[in-house]
């Protein structure tokens, strides 16, 4: 909402940031139309005034002259600007005549981080998806979070029934490959973690930290262990052997709502997995292990919380879903203090009705309904491993990808071995870029369509309220009027979907729009008239993302369920309320929010069960001498962000952190220049030699190597950095949820002369 101050032309604006998984409330000065200066919104009911640098840089994003405002085609290899109507007609043109050819699959399609936090991009992009049936989808998903998706859908029946940190009320927390002091939480949406992790050490409670790397969340920790990459599955089978071996399983509230308790036990409890057997594979020492599991299983309020260290490893899923073994062998899932699930306001499928006439049955996930066309790689959650699109793309073939459309994602920079997928996408006969800047991977476009800022669209949060520390419900209004003639980001898509489907450019869109509403309004309510004649009489005369947010608000679990509820909820309530909506803390949940054929929490999925004998077999293999893995930072979520001033203002960010005695072996000096290589690929990077590090490990950013030819952003291009990414294997992955292996690869550091 916006206040006028005095009789002047200020203003103060309120909005949730769109930058990271944190969803900040934001408050923001405008005079004569322009940001002028921003803070964080202290009456925010959910982030209560806290902001990172990341919220102050949204008015760069929206001063930034490198960002489009107006579509570019591609004429000659050069780039120029071009009408809307001109960007469409040269897709209409371009784009059905390969779909005639080569079917659905002939196109393929990729999202970007980005797009989680632009409702209309998240809303509307699968549309177009689906319209074109094609089963080569991509998401930088499968770059950092398949993995626990994946154990969260076979355990508790939806993709993203993720269970999250109870903070505020607990007394232990032990943080496993991750760093939420930088992040605010990753799949956990926790505003201010450093204040919340203050507060649980000044109630008494402890946090412990299991890290390569002294980072800034171990920095606050009353212990820090270091762990060799790769290492976190075989720390967790140590923990849940000696929880079995020592007798300390307490399933709590959750115990008559268990399935394969029993099969868990006969797997793990055996001498391969003890803590004596593990502990030279994970770098930890065997009464650390065993202490560890007491210490979860002897604190009444206790949870584990593990993210992307743990995710981009070779064992990503197993290891995810172990840290959830843990969390519910010990007494603390679905319990305060422990882990628990949210219940948002909307869009979450564990709100919404199961199976009729039962409690928390569902169909549960189900994987590989098809498989890659190269790798043979099995679908997750819809989508393929980014990993396979350069494939995809180069292999002749029936299927074989010849167009691709990219939204708001650089995979260029963000996906293993990008130089082969930049050579790809040099063969494609048509590209299309829904994209803000031009970029490593828009450059290779025909057309790219430039979104609205942040600031001139809507935003309402659709994912990470499942994720959240607490429920709420928040809605922010454009801050200003869009640039006259330019589209929403829904309706660039919508009209994408038109020109796939033959309905052509010039469809009537706002005909077309209440068309694809009403199909949205019988899959959701039914085929029964009245009922949906119900849902569109009571929704308002809205379009686009508000109308589809309205229906989700008014028919979830906190709705007015279309007026026949008083004091339930809708987007004009939402919308009134400034500073949001508190919900309140989170409460149990199981059994109605389990969404599993069985109706039960399952503890032994079968393809999990499986994946032991793999990783019994990994642990008779020695570790590697020296590893390299991620780093996440609070000033640099994408790569886009470095080209904002005040988050790329400072020292120098990309720089690889080296242990004292890796640097000494080598003849490397802190500052000095050194070769990375990998996969027969190498690196260039700035040696920082810090004891941070664990002996045997380097942590080098991502989303870096902007010093591409032919892109258009000029403050990211002055200090462009090195591209971690180009290093590593793109068939390298998680077998189970096809994500990319990042952490914990093989790695030879070498000295280049000065």
């Amino acid at each position: 909402m916006s206040s006028v101050l005095a009789a002047t032309n200020t203003r103060v604006a309120h909005r949730i940031c769109p930058f990271c998984e944190a969803c900040c409330g934001l408050e923001l000065t405008i005079e004569n139309e322009k940001v002028i200066s921003v803070r964080g919104h202290d009456a925010d009911v959910f982030s209560k005034g806290y902001i990172c640098p990341k919220g102050v840089a949204i008015k760069n994003l929206h001063d930034d002259p490198d960002r489009l405002r107006v579509p570019l085609i591609k004429r000659d290899g050069k780039f120029v600007e071009a009408s809307w109507d001109e960007a469409f007609a040269e897709i209409e043109r371009r784009l059905p005549p390969l779909v005639a050819t080569g079917g659905g699959d002939a196109v393929a399609m990729t999202f970007g981080n980005p797009a989680a936090h632009k409702i209309g991009l998240l809303l509307y992009g699968g549309r177009v998806a689906k319209a074109l049936k094609t089963r080569n989808v991509f998401s930088a998903s499968t770059l950092d979070q398949m993995p626990k998706q994946l154990s969260s859908g076979l355990m508790f029946g939806a993709w993203l029934s993720i269970p999250v940190p109870d903070i505020e009320r607990c007394d232990l927390l032990i943080v496993l490959g991750a760093n939420p002091v930088a992040s605010n939480g990753s799949l956990w949406t926790v505003p201010d973690f450093r204040g919340k992790a203050k507060a649980l050490k000044a109630r008494g409670g402890r946090m412990v930290v299991i890290d390569p790397r002294r980072s800034e969340t171990a920095e606050m920790a009353n212990a820090h262990h270091t762990i060799r990459p790769g290492g976190d599955v075989f720390l967790l089978l140590g923990m849940v052997h000696t929880l079995f071996a020592e007798k300390l399983v307490t399933l709590g509230t959750v115990g008559e709502h268990i399935a394969g308790f029993s099969e868990l036990e006969s797997t793990i409890n055996v001498a391969q997995f003890s803590a004596e057997s593990v502990a030279g594979r994970c770098g930890i020492a065997p009464e650390v292990i065993r202490q560890l599991a007491r210490d979860m299983a002897g604190t009444k309020r206790a949870a584990l919380y593990s993210r992307i260290g743990t995710c981009t490893q070779e064992f990503g899923t197993t290891g995810s879903w172990l840290v959830d073994v843990v969390n519910t062998l010990t007494g603390h899932l679905d319990s305060p203090g422990g882990v628990m699930f949210p219940k948002p306001a909307a869009f979450a499928v564990n709100t919404q009705a199961g199976k009729p006439g039962t409690i928390g049955v569902g169909k549960g996930v189900v994987v590989g309904r098809h498989r890659s066309r190269v790798s043979n790689a099995p679908e997750v959650y819809g989508e393929l491993p980014i990993g396979c699109l350069a494939e995809e793309i180069q292999t002749p073939g029936v299927g074989q990808v010849r167009a691709l459309i990219t939204i708001a994602s650089n995979p260029v920079l963000s996906s293993p071995n990008g130089q082969r997928l930049t050579e790809a996408l040099e063969q494609l006969d048509f590209m299309v870029s829904l994209d803000i800047y031009l970029n490593e991977t828009t450059r290779h476009a025909d057309v790219i369509l430039p979104g609205r800022s942040p600031l001139e669209d809507p935003h309402f949060d659709v994912a990470f309220p499942q994720f959240s520390f607490r429920n709420h419900a928040r809605y922010s209004p454009p801050v200003f009027e869009p640039t006259p003639g330019q589209p929403a980001e829904w309706e660039i898509l919508l009209r994408l979907e038109a020109i796939v489907t033959g309905r052509g450019a010039q469809v009537d869109l706002e005909a077309f729009e209440d068309e694809r509403f009403a199909a949205d309004l019988e899959r959701q309510i039914g085929s029964a008239a009245d009922a949906v004649q119900l849902a569109l009489a009571t929704v308002p005369l809205r379009r686009g993302p508000d109308r589809l947010i309205d229906l989700a608000l008014r028919g979830g679990p906190y709705g007015d369920q279309f007026g026949r509820k008083a004091d339930g909820i809708s987007l004009n309530k939402v919308q009134a309320a400034a500073d949001g909506i508190d919900l309140g803390e989170l409460m149990p949940r199981i059994p109605e929010m389990l969404r599993t054929p069985s109706g039960k929490v399952e503890l032994a999925p079968p393809i999990l069960m499986a994946d032991l004998a793999r990783a019994a077999a990994k642990l008779l293999q020695p570790a590697p001498d020296l590893v390299i893995v991620g780093r996440r930072q609070i000033r640099s979520n994408n790569s886009w962000m470095h080209n904002l001033p005040i988050l790329s203002k400072g020292p120098f960010r990309c720089t690889a952190l080296v242990h004292p005695l890796d640097a000494a072996k080598r003849g490397i000096a802190d500052g000095a220049r050194a070769k990375v290589s990998a996969n027969s690929r190498s690196i260039e990077v700035q040696v920082e030699v810090s004891d941070e590090m664990m002996q045997g490990v380097v942590s080098l950013p991502h989303g870096w190597g902007h010093d591409v030819p032919g892109t258009g952003q000029r403050i990211a291009s002055e200090r462009p950095g090195a591209n971690l990414n180009a290093l590593f294997d793109e068939n390298w992955r998680d077998p189970l949820s096809g994500n990319s292996v990042l952490s914990g690869v093989p790695i030879e550091l070498t000295a280049i002369a000065p």
